[in-house]
């Protein structure tokens, strides 16, 4: 099939993790990637653990698909190429911080006047105003910032440190690539391109859904194992016997009837519907009790069988090999440079007719700088010329 995306052409000046995982997912769905990157100041994400076979795994995965051009955004000389390339990438997605791109001429209004459809996608910590925008931050304060970390917690010992990064990525990734599509849609009816402000702060802050909507209408503050959902009811995790962990979600009547049947103590469902807090936390503690009882797998097999919304906690070991996620083919092998290949996280979007296989994984520091100038018209002796200079790798 010819791939969703197949007609976008994107400028990726992004690094790190929130550009880098967006770009990913429009490369995967077709589109033709271009990654500017600095020859002298090195992507730090390429040389984050673990390797294999010498490259960041992490690198590897993140930037796969997209080509890299090594130009030093510093010299006159790599502007004149970049305002090449707009004729015909005229969407740029960049992770500066606010007027980096403008000192280097490569700012919106700059870029809008060669080529007025651009469309520019600027993902910061705190956005484009405001007085934090030119603050420095990590996921871990944007969650902290938004009110997301008042109440994802345990109350006897506050906020936990999340394995993965939601604000990087359900924030600024996410929203990135929903606000581009958003903006290329538009540009076809209009035909006028647009300056997209995605600031990981404001999209962890909509991540409220429902506490923040609570807090807003009702006054009602969240608070660490208060809610239903984070810890102030059944809904919960609860250890095995042989101390691994379960999952219980089971919210609904027909599923607390049967996790506490299953677990044999039917009479225990009557609290689970129940909205009172002293019910909830007796109940709480009974399963506990329970879940105690039984090593992992005597609860895995307990449950498999049934529709409690009670799954296992899985490694992501144990998660590659878990018969759903097999059946969904989410892990894909990825071609190398050296004919072997990677295996990598599969594109998630399952289309109605197949997404092209991976091209390959994440190009070396200016792989295609020779290739892609040579598209541009440079001969040989220019790129050359370019190289002696330093504006290019």
């Amino acid at each position: 099939m010819s791939a969703p995306l197949a007609s976008l052409k994107i400028l990726d000046f992004s690094t790190l993790l929130p550009g880098p995982f967006a770009s990913l997912l429009l490369a995967d769905m077709g589109a033709e990637v271009l990654r500017i990157e600095s020859p002298t100041r090195l992507d730090l994400l390429r040389v984050l653990p673990p390797h294999d076979g010498g490259v960041s795994a992490s690198h590897a995965y993140l930037n796969r698909n997209k080509r890299s051009l090594a130009l030093d955004l510093k010299q006159p000389a790599a502007l004149e190429v970049v305002k090449q390339l707009l004729a015909d990438y005229d969407i740029v997605l960049e992770q500066f911080r606010p007027g980096v791109m403008a000192r280097l001429g490569l700012g919106y209004e700059a870029l809008k006047a060669i080529n007025p459809k651009l469309i520019y996608v600027s993902i910061t910590g705190y956005g484009q105003t405001g007085p934090y925008k030119d603050r420095a931050g990590h996921d871990i304060n944007y969650l902290a910032l938004a009110g997301l970390a008042s109440y994802n917690g345990r109350a006897d010992s506050g906020p936990l440190p999340l394995g993965m990064q939601v604000a990087d990525v359900a924030g600024g990734s996410l929203h990135g690539v929903i606000g581009l599509l958003a903006a290329v849609i538009a540009r076809q009816q209009t035909g006028q391109g647009t300056h997209l402000d995605v600031s990981m702060t404001d999209c962890a802050f909509s991540l409220n859904a429902m506490a923040g909507a609570g807090y807003l209408a009702c006054g009602e503050e969240p608070a660490w194992e208060e809610q239903m959902l984070n810890g102030g009811s059944f809904y919960d995790y609860y250890r095995s016997r042989d101390g691994r962990w379960m999952s219980v979600g089971s919210l609904e009547p027909g599923f607390m009837q049967q996790l506490c049947a299953a677990l044999g103590r039917p009479e225990l469902a009557a609290q689970g519907l129940s909205p009172k807090p002293e019910q909830q936390r007796a109940l709480k503690y009974a399963l506990t009790v329970e879940f105690e009882k039984h090593d992992f797998a005597e609860l895995c097999e307990m449950f498999a069988g049934i529709d409690a919304c009670v799954e296992p906690v899985l490694s992501l070991g144990e998660a590659v090999r878990h018969p759903q996620l097999q059946a969904r083919e989410l892990v894909t092998q990825v071609p190398r440079e050296d004919g072997t290949t990677q295996a990598q996280m599969a594109c998630p979007l399952k289309f109605s007719k197949a997404l092209p296989a991976p091209r390959h994984v994440g190009a070396a520091l200016g792989q295609h700088t020779d290739q892609v100038l040579g598209e541009l018209g440079l001969s040989p002796s220019k790129i050359e010329e370019l190289r002696r200079a330093k504006v290019i790798l």
